[in-house]
């Protein structure tokens, strides 16, 4: 019998979704942040952000040294068997999980998702 080699280079969640969600979780992230938490190089992470930006996933404004993102509000999975449902309830699954809990993630206790308060 001929042995199959398990394939671990793959994962269920792409890094433009990756990259959407700490978007809308954290509208002010800097490149660097999104490509360190993805395992990507800066300019990776920065072509993952032109191609949603391209696509109508999120804009971008400079806001004096730093860009302010906004994620478009119901915006439609890219595949056909996809295709007719809106992404937000995945970008607010992967946003209510603890970037910090690694592997052990999970939604916040009351299973609320809030976008970051802006101060200004």
């Amino acid at each position: 019998m001929e042995s199959v080699e398990a394939r671990t280079s793959w994962t269920f969640v792409t890094n433009h979704a990756r990259i959407l969600a700490m978007i809308l979780r954290d509208p002010e992230i800097r490149l660097r942040d999104l490509a360190g938490s993805c395992g990507l190089t800066e300019r990776a992470a920065g072509a993952i952000v032109r191609d949603l930006e391209t696509a109508g996933y999120l804009t971008r404004v400079r806001q004096g040294r730093r860009n302010h993102y906004q994620v478009t509000p119901g915006t439609l999975f890219r595949h056909p068997a996809e295709g007719h449902r809106e992404i937000a309830n995945l970008l607010h699954l992967l946003v209510g999980l603890d970037p910090r809990a690694g592997a052990t993630g999970h939604p916040s206790p009351d299973g609320e998702y809030r976008e970051r308060e802006q101060h200004g």
